[in-house]
C-alpha cells in the first residue's frame, strides 16, 4: 500500500486575543452620587462617621463634612437569647396595637424560674391589679380572626381591617348577646368588600361555620350600624368647626360584582392573563347589556371564563370551573347559553383578531 503524499499546512491568522481595556470602552455617565472632601478631594474618600459627636469627618485633613449623624448601631450589645436568667438589659419594648385600649405604657414585673417567693407574690398582685377583660376580649377575638383569614389565603390588611370593624363594635357595646364567631364573620365579609377582594357567603360559611343567612343577616345590621356611626361622628365634627377626613369616613359596600371574581378564579384555573382580562371585559359588557339580569355573580363569572377559555384555545370544562367557583356545572351551562345567544353584541372583534381566539371553538349552546 503506497504512502499518502504529505501535506503543507498553510498559516492561520491569529485573531486579536487581547482584552479590551477600559479606555476602549465607550465613554458612560457615572450617575454614584459620593460624599467627597472638597479639600483633599481623594478618591475613594476617607470618611469617618463619629458617632459620639455626631459629626462626619474628612480622616486626612480633619474636615467636618457633615452634622447630626444617626448613630444606626444597637443601643449596647446584648445576650438575651443566651442569658438563661432573662435578663434583657434592651429598655425598647413593643409598638403600641391601636387595636387594643389603654395606652400600653404599663409595666410589668417580671417572674422567671430563680425568682424569690416575694417576686411572685408581686408579680401576681401587678396581674390582679392590671388584668382587663375587655382587653382580654378583644386579644381573644384577634386571634380567631387572624386564624379564620389566614385559612382562606386573605391579605393582611383585610385582616387589620376586620379587627378594627370589630373594634368599633366592641367599643361601642353594641349586638349584645351576639356570639363573637357571628361578629367575626360579618366584619370579615364586610372588610373583603372594602379591600376590594370580595368572598362569598360560601367561602365565609366554609372557614368560620356560622350558617350563610345569618351571616347575611349580621351583615345588613352591622353595615346599617357602621353606617350611623359615620354619619353621627361627621355631625359631631361640623358642629364643632372641624374639617370632615374623607379617608376616615365609613364607605357602604356595594354587592359583588363578576368582574371581580374573575381574576380569583382564572389565577385558580391556571389560565393566562390575556383570559383573565377578556373574561373580566366580557363580565362587564354583559352586565351592561343585562344577558344574566337576575343571576348570582358566581355564576355569571364561572360562565365568563367558560366561554373565553374555549375561545382563547385554552378550554376548561364546566367541571373544572365549577370546582373553582363553587356552582354546579349544570348552572355554568345554563348561564353560557344566554352568553351564548348574545355572543354577537358581547365579543369584542379586537378580542379575536390575529389568530388570538376563534368564534367556532365555542360549543354548542
Amino acid at each position: 500500500m503506497a504512502n499518502a503524499p504529505a501535506r503543507a499546512l498553510a498559516p492561520v491568522p491569529v485573531p486579536n486575543s487581547t482584552p479590551t481595556t477600559a479606555a476602549d470602552a465607550p465613554w458612560q455617565e457615572n450617575l454614584n452620587t459620593s460624599v467627597m472632601c472638597p479639600d483633599c478631594k481623594e478618591f475613594p474618600p476617607n470618611l469617618v462617621e463619629e458617632f459620639s459627636s455626631g459629626d462626619m469627618v474628612c480622616g486626612s485633613c480633619g474636615l467636618v463634612l457633615g452634622d447630626r449623624i444617626v448613630d444606626t448601631r444597637s443601643e449596647w450589645r446584648t445576650f438575651s437569647n443566651d442569658d438563661q436568667g432573662n435578663d434583657d438589659p434592651s429598655r425598647v419594648g413593643d409598638a403600641a396595637n391601636p387595636l387594643l385600649n389603654g395606652s400600653q405604657l404599663q409595666t410589668s414585673i417580671s417572674f422567671g424560674d430563680g425568682s424569690s417567693a416575694l417576686t411572685r407574690e408581686l408579680h401576681r398582685a401587678q396581674n390582679k391589679a392590671t388584668h382587663d377583660k375587655s382587653t382580654k376580649g378583644l386579644m381573644a377575638a384577634y386571634k380567631e380572626i387572624g386564624a379564620f383569614c389566614d385559612a382562606i389565603n386573605i391579605p393582611k390588611n383585610v385582616s387589620d381591617t376586620a379587627k378594627h370593624l370589630f373594634k368599633l363594635v366592641d367599643d361601642a357595646k353594641a349586638f349584645k348577646g351576639k356570639p363573637q364567631d357571628v361578629l367575626a364573620a360579618g366584619c370579615i365579609f364586610i372588610a373583603c368588600r372594602q379591600c376590594q377582594v370580595p368572598r362569598t357567603f360560601r367561602e365565609v360559611f366554609a372557614v368560620t361555620k356560622v350558617a350563610k343567612k345569618e351571616i347575611g343577616r349580621i351583615f345588613k345590621a352591622l353595615e346599617k350600624f357602621f353606617a350611623a356611626q359615620n354619619k353621627e361622628k361627621m355631625e359631631m365634627t361640623v358642629q364643632s368647626g372641624g374639617i370632615v377626613n374623607p379617608n376616615d369616613s365609613y364607605t357602604t359596600t356595594t354587592s359583588t360584582r363578576a368582574q371581580q371574581l374573575c381574576i380569583r378564579f382564572c389565577s385558580h384555573l391556571g389560565l393566562s392573563k390575556a383570559i383573565t382580562r377578556v373574561s373580566q371585559e366580557l363580565a362587564e359588557r354583559m352586565t351592561r347589556i343585562g344577558a344574566l339580569a337576575g343571576r348570582s355573580p358566581l355564576s355569571a363569572a364561572a360562565a365568563c371564563i367558560y366561554m373565553v377559555s374555549y375561545m382563547m384555545k385554552q378550554p376548561k370544562t364546566a367541571k373544572e370551573i365549577a370546582v373553582v367557583a363553587g356552582v354546579s356545572d349544570g348552572t355554568i351551562r345554563t348561564s353560557y347559553k344566554f352568553l351564548h345567544a348574545e355572543k354577537e353584541k358581547l365579543i369584542d372583534p379586537e378580542w379575536i383578531k390575529d389568530g388570538k381566539g376563534d368564534l367556532q371553538l365555542l360549543p354548542p349552546s
